[in-house]
């Protein structure tokens, strides 16, 4: 694959995988406003994995914390910060894992790669998002995360598996409506993102493993590489606005897209 298309597939990826903007919805835009090849699956789990590798060391505080907390909560001793942590994530990730795998056996994932689909998601959760965070009181802290929260969020992250909608944005969107503040809905979101990419990334590897090359690995490493820093970059930008910005400017970009999209799906 031209090192060009590398680059741009995987600034697209690392640019919008934690920005509420949906990643996703701009890989399947690219070959199909475009007309450029599809990046393929080998590229998809490349650049997965360089968004991964960005959000584990942006937040490897926390990261830490629950890695330490995994072995104690996996014996039943939730006595611990970092236990808790861990406990709250795995809640928040089985939802989207069970619905995801079943999307995936079933073929409908592919069924909902249309421009149409992403136009209207984006437009919709765009809209939602707004009104989110609104109307959110701001009175809890990422500390402050429940079980029950957490099992919320995993719901609100299903949603994400319709091409368009932003497993960030709409997880952000659940997060402010139980009332945490921008900055800490944004850091969940960030964490829950990591045990969620890495379940996506196992899912396509296995697929594709069999069947990559040489060359292909080169591609991928090339890509993934690129997507690390496009992340680590989009993350650090957006976690810094959030102290004082709200989500209002990536709303109206995604209402303006939307509305590109219909009328380019519908013209």
């Amino acid at each position: 694959m031209p090192l060009f298309h590398l680059f741009l597939v995987a600034m697209i990826q690392g640019l919008t995988e934690f920005l509420p903007v949906s990643s996703s919805g701009h890989l399947i835009l690219l070959p199909a406003l475009t007309g450029m090849q599809d990046q393929g699956q080998v590229i998809d789990v490349a650049v997965h994995v360089g968004t991964l590798l960005a959000v584990i060391l942006y937040f490897w505080s926390d990261v830490r914390m629950a890695l330490l907390g995994l072995p104690r909560m996996l014996r039943g001793k939730i006595d611990t910060q970092g236990a808790w942590l861990a406990m709250c994530l795995a809640i928040a990730t089985v939802p989207v894992v069970i619905v995801g795998l079943v999307l995936n056996l079933t073929g409908l994932d592919d069924m909902m790669r249309g421009v149409a689909v992403i136009g209207w998601t984006m437009l919709i959760f765009g809209l939602v998002l707004y009104w989110a965070d609104q109307r959110g009181p701001t009175q809890k802290t990422a500390e402050e995360w429940t079980i029950r929260d957490a099992a919320i969020m995993g719901l609100w992250q299903v949603v994400a598996l319709i091409p368009g909608t932003s497993r960030s944005g709409i997880t952000i969107t659940g997060g402010r409506l139980l009332g945490y503040a921008r900055h800490d809905a944004a850091r969940l979101s960030m964490l829950m993102s990591i045990p969620t990419i890495m379940a996506s990334g196992l899912l396509l590897g296995a697929e594709v493993a069999m069947n990559a090359d040489l060359a292909a690995a080169r591609d991928g490493a090339i890509a993934a590489v690129f997507a690390f820093f496009a992340a680590l970059l989009a993350l650090s930008v957006m976690m810094r606005l959030l102290l004082s910005v709200s989500f209002t400017p990536y709303v109206i970009y995604r209402v303006i897209l939307g509305i590109v999209l219909l009328i380019y799906a519908y013209s």
